[in-house]
């Protein structure tokens, strides 16, 4: 995928395919952000980090297990959870140990969020802290309904069907007038198939080293109905 297929992409949105959405549902981690903010580096270093201390391992192999697990089993956590029986407050409470210093202010984006007409969520495989610290941090946290987190999803991570089916029951959301923006294509499969409208949100071309390779997979779905590069630009062509 490229920076102008996401940009055309973008362009190819308008208010009428989001004119009867009342329920705005936002991915945290990369999505609120860029990911060039680097803030989710810091916490994958902490969770190599964790699976290095917790597994007695060197750097590098560490590095190997917590990539596999985070790939089998949809994080970091659940994986350790299920292989290594860890504690998983003690995870939590350490891979979010983190400066978000460098996470700046995004007015331009909380004047965006703040338009929308209807609730807005956070529905993060993070913690709630993390979550109200980045959206704080960012300016925009008064904007949302509520957060729902890994703890409210019972640890159990997008894009577990389950989790999905919580958060929805939860907050009472209807399907075909709700809208979800993801960073991950694999997380949007659940949310098209419950009707919602999908945006798929992407670095710039130059960014892409930032992430694993498989991590890009499925961006070509047909579960994808928007794809940008610029959030705050895309709410704006839809309001």
């Amino acid at each position: 995928m490229t920076a102008d297929t996401a940009l055309r992409h973008t362009a190819d949105a308008t208010p009428g395919d989001f004119a009867d959405v009342r329920d705005w549902v936002f991915d945290l981690d990369n999505t609120l952000y860029p990911r060039r903010t680097n803030l989710f580096a810091q916490i994958d270093a902490r969770m190599t980090a964790f699976v290095a201390d917790f597994l007695r391992l060197p750097a590098e192999e560490a590095r190997i297990v917590q990539k596999g697990l985070y790939r089998s089993h949809g994080t970091t956590l659940r994986g350790l959870m299920s292989e290594h029986a860890v504690d998983p407050d003690a995870f939590l409470e350490f891979v979010h140990d983190i400066d978000y210093s460098g996470v700046a202010p995004d007015p331009a984006l909380g004047a965006e969020i703040k338009r929308l007409p209807g609730r807005k969520f956070i529905f993060t495989n993070g913690d709630r802290g993390h979550a109200e610290r980045t959206a704080r941090q960012l300016g925009i946290l008064d904007h949302f309904e509520d957060i729902f987190d890994i703890v409210a999803a019972g640890l159990n991570p997008k894009p577990a069907q389950a989790t999905y089916d919580k958060f929805v029951g939860l907050f009472k959301i209807d399907g075909p007038r709700a809208a979800m923006f993801e960073d991950l294509a694999r997380n949007l499969e659940v949310p098209k198939l419950l009707g919602m409208r999908t945006v798929l949100i992407v670095p710039p071309d130059m960014e892409e080293v930032l992430g694993e390779a498989w991590e890009h997979e499925g961006r070509d779905g047909a579960h994808i109905d928007f794809i940008t590069d610029d959030l705050a630009t895309f709410l704006a062509r839809i309001e």
